[in-house]
Formats: C-alpha cells, structure tokens, sequence
C-alpha cells in the first residue's frame, strides 16, 4: 500500500516507520527538514519538506497514488484541511486524521472525516487505569 503522510513528529515517524517496516511504501511530508531525522537510518521511505495543505507538495508526495492519507501534525486546521483536500480532490480511499479539541473532533466526524482525538483517548486510559474500570 502505498500511504502519504503529513507531519513527522513522534507519532507520524512512529507511523512512517511501522508501515514502512510492514512493507508498504511511505512517504512524509513536514514543514522542517529537520523533523526527518526521526525516522532513523533504516527508513526506506521518502521525504518532502513543504506544507501539506499545498496541492503540489501532495502530488509530489505520492497523493495520486496513495491508498491512504494520514494527517498527524500538532495543528487540527491543518490536519483537517489536509485531510478535506486528500479526500475530496484527490479521493485517496483512507484518509485518517488526528484532532486535539474533543469538540471539533465529533463534528469533523460527523461530516465525514476519519478522525480520532488523543485527548479523549488519553483522559479514557487515565479514567480507566486510576479506576479499575472502563467508562462507558
């Protein structure tokens, strides 16, 4: 499978390193170039300094080809107008995107975006290792 993605800090590295690992052709993309220095030595994917809501910067990243899209920077506009143009303009099948704010999260979901939020799935494992039990 052939997956862009944009954002290149602990969890898009993370990421770009356990698709590429698993045999799937990665490319990220950051706004610094130093950012790529987490992927480590052994990455075999391929890098692309630039911003990821620039259609030209997408094409060169691979977006025409790719079956997936995930957007993981630390700014939900950007993760969200990414993910918008990678669904909407390019139709990349799988487009998943990270939101910190709880409440913009459920409303970009509801209009059809793949989304998930680290705040709640945080405050969940907190919630349930402090008490035992899961919330329902």
């Amino acid at each position: 499978m052939k997956i862009v993605i944009l954002g290149c800090g602990r969890v898009g590295a993370t990421l770009a390193g356990m698709m590429g690992r698993a045999g799937h052709t990665v490319s990220v993309i950051d706004q610094s170039s130093d950012a790529f220095q987490r992927l480590g030595p052994d990455f075999q994917g391929t890098t692309f300094v630039g911003n990821g809501v620039d259609e030209d910067v997408l094409v060169r990243a691979g977006i025409r080809e790719a079956e997936a899209f995930a957007a993981v920077t630390n700014g939900d506009n950007r993760n969200i107008m990414a993910s918008q143009i990678a669904k909407e303009i390019f139709k990349v099948k799988k487009v998943v995107c990270r939101i910190y704010d709880p409440i913009r999260e459920e409303t970009y979901r509801e209009l059809g975006l793949e989304t998930f939020c680290p705040t709640i799935v945080g405050s969940q494992i907190m919630f349930d290792a402090i008490t035992g039990k899961k919330q329902k």
